[in-house]
């Protein structure tokens, strides 16, 4: 089934790369971003990433430079297209980041949903892909962390801005018969289309772990900054489940896929990740190995908001999604350094 899906945050680096996927799945495409996280267009009408999305795929994408908060400028995106179904991820992601600004975090990741919810509703569109996180489970109180651990006891605004929004759209179901909502809880999604001409291009300096390492093996940065040594984790540095960034796509693909076929109502959660916990020093092994370069690295003092350990029970996604992680670590660091050798500048290195 062909739909119209309109695609939020669609030329950052999870909405690339699903943008591509939806338009692989025959599915059309309208993107809203106000490129606050990506490269833009110079004298093109599409940002970079989603020119190379239309080369890869040989299919077109509708692009709109509007941001989440303006709601004149997202009704007439509503106006111009029938739209089937909206696939969220325009957001702030940094957990650091959001400890220092956290207003900005709350106005763009909260009241810009909000916005976006009421002008759908106006526009009798009910079928929501939401992109939420990992970090709505605040310190773990068991592990592997599966859907139905408690959330809101978040360490940082990032995560409390997500488990906000889940509250909403939980309350918003509650409310309306209407809405069809999925909830895809990310761990952490790392890596690249193997073509290496997509991949995570953060504007500034990185705030997270893959983009960083890549920007020291490609010689763009002088060393990574490990936060803390001391958790209680194998060698002290913090765990995370890394998903690779395609896998993550297809997950949506798979959500998508569930809404259209109309077999839910209200909503629902399911945790994307692997299962698998590496460590920041098992990563920057891996990536040294795949990238045949040395990752130089310094220990500094934690980050605030971070926990120590955090991997997903992903049991739910396989049974009621149809869908599994199928890509491991050496393929994840593999995709992200030919992203980054080919495109050592990212996208602004685009000629």
């Amino acid at each position: 089934m062909s739909l119209s899906i309109l695609v939020t945050g669609g030329a950052g680096f999870v909405g690339s790369h699903t943008v591509l996927e939806l338009l692989n799945a025959r599915h059309r495409v309208i993107c809203v971003d106000n490129l606050c996280n990506a490269f833009g267009a110079v004298d093109a009408k599409l940002p970079e990433s989603l020119k190379r999305v239309q080369e890869l795929t040989g299919r077109n994408v509708t692009f709109y430079d509007v941001d989440i908060r303006d709601k004149n400028g997202l009704r007439e995106v509503f106006k111009k297209h029938q739209i089937d179904c909206v696939a969220h991820f325009a957001a702030l992601k940094a957990v650091g980041e959001s400890c220092r600004i956290p207003l900005q975090y709350y106005q763009n990741n909260i009241t810009g949903t909000s916005v976006l919810l009421e002008v759908m509703a106006e526009s009798n569109v009910f079928k929501f892909v939401y992109s939420s996180s990992a970090t709505v489970y605040g310190e773990p109180q068991k592990l592997p962390l599966d859907e139905k651990h408690p959330t809101g006891n978040c360490t940082n605004p990032y995560g409390k801005s997500k488990y906000f929004t889940e509250e909403i759209l939980k309350d918003l179901c509650e409310s309306d018969p209407r809405w069809s909502v999925i909830s895809l809880r990310y761990f952490n999604p790392v890596g690249a289309h193997k073509s290496g001409r997509i991949g995570e291009d953060p504007n500034g300096e990185p705030n997270n772990l893959m983009p960083y390492i890549s920007q020291v093996a490609v010689g763009r940065r002088p060393c990574l900054k490990v936060f803390g040594n001391n958790y209680d984790t194998p060698d002290g540095t913090g765990v995370r489940d890394y998903i690779h960034i395609v896998d993550l796509a297809e997950g949506h693909v798979c959500a998508l896929d569930k809404l259209a076929r109309g077999d839910l109502k209200g909503f629902v959660v399911y945790n994307l990740g692997t299962g698998c916990g590496y460590s920041v020093l098992d990563v920057v092994e891996a990536f040294s190995k795949a990238s045949g370069k040395e990752v130089k690295y310094e220990i500094v003092d934690r980050r605030p908001g971070d926990v120590a350990t955090s991997y997903a029970d992903v049991t739910l996604a396989a049974k009621e999604l149809g869908w599994k992680a199928k890509r491991g670590l050496k393929e994840m660091c593999e995709d992200t350094w030919n992203w980054q050798r080919l495109n050592p500048n990212g996208f602004s290195g685009a000629n």
